[in-house]
């Protein structure tokens, strides 16, 4: 029976609370093929012990050999899962598997579905069960940023580092309260000062904006056509108009100690 990488990444992806880059996916199939299976699992070039005596002393002649406490685990026997492991996975082979195990996933309609963020791929709820989630974890309901901050974090997204007096010259109007606002729910942070009188703060977004927006990174955002006229940010604006950012971070995501 041939190698499952599916089967694989499945569990990787179910096991861990964070999200899964395609580096941390490789680094694993390497410690894998760093250990020894005959040791059950201990890292090459850890010597076995003498399982007739501790720390491989030799016992005295005719004395009684008391079994070790411990004794390595049998290695795995599973076919699918334990042979002909690939010293080497690619990332167009885990991209491609990725790939399949999302359809199967929204396919199946289940509990969950597989998204890829800027941090890696991680499995998360649907949004149907974001109230259940919430109520477990007794976290108040996500809120909708308003109108003046969506703009504010328009024109921060596609002109950034920009400082306050940018973004209040494009939209016309003060941006304090949602700069703050923003900096608040973690979506912009302080990249700097900019090489200007008086050295005004420079802005930029986070990678939980991406997340907000969906995005894997700022590539993958619409052209800012928005800013072609002078006018405002609205078509932006409208963009995210129904996006909501929950008051806890994560707040519909699946962590480990959920499962």
């Amino acid at each position: 029976m041939a190698f499952n990488l599916k089967k694989v990444l499945k569990a990787l992806l179910f096991s861990s609370s964070q999200p899964l880059s395609i580096n941390e996916i490789q680094e694993t199939f390497t410690r894998f093929h760093e250990q020894d299976p005959l040791l059950g699992g201990l890292p090459a070039g850890e010597a076995k012990p003498d399982q007739g005596t501790e720390s491989g002393a030799v016992s005295p002649v005719g004395a009684p050999v008391e079994p070790p406490a411990e004794l390595p685990l049998e290695p795995p026997v599973d076919e699918e899962l334990y042979r002909d492991v690939p010293a080497l996975v690619t990332t167009a082979q885990i991209r491609e598997a990725m790939d399949e195990i999302a359809l199967e996933l929204r396919a199946a309609d289940g509990l969950f579905f597989l998204t890829e963020t800027a941090q890696g791929y991680r499995l998360v709820t649907p949004p149907r069960f974001a109230r259940w989630v919430r109520t477990l974890r007794n976290e108040p309901p996500p809120v909708k940023l308003s109108q003046s901050a969506l703009e504010t974090l328009a024109v921060i997204a596609y002109r950034q580092p920009v400082t306050r007096a940018e973004i209040e010259h494009i939209r016309g109007v003060s941006a304090e309260a949602g700069i703050n606002r923003l900096l608040e729910r973690e979506l912009i942070y302080i990249v700097g000062r900019a090489d200007l009188p008086g050295r005004p703060i420079q802005y930029g977004s986070t990678e939980s904006f991406l997340e907000f927006v969906g995005a894997r990174s700022l590539d993958e955002l619409p052209p800012p056509t928005c800013f072609r006229t002078a006018r405002s940010t609205n078509g932006c604006r409208r963009r995210w108009a129904d996006r909501s950012f929950p008051t806890a971070k994560w707040a519909s995501r699946r962590r480990g100690r959920n499962r």
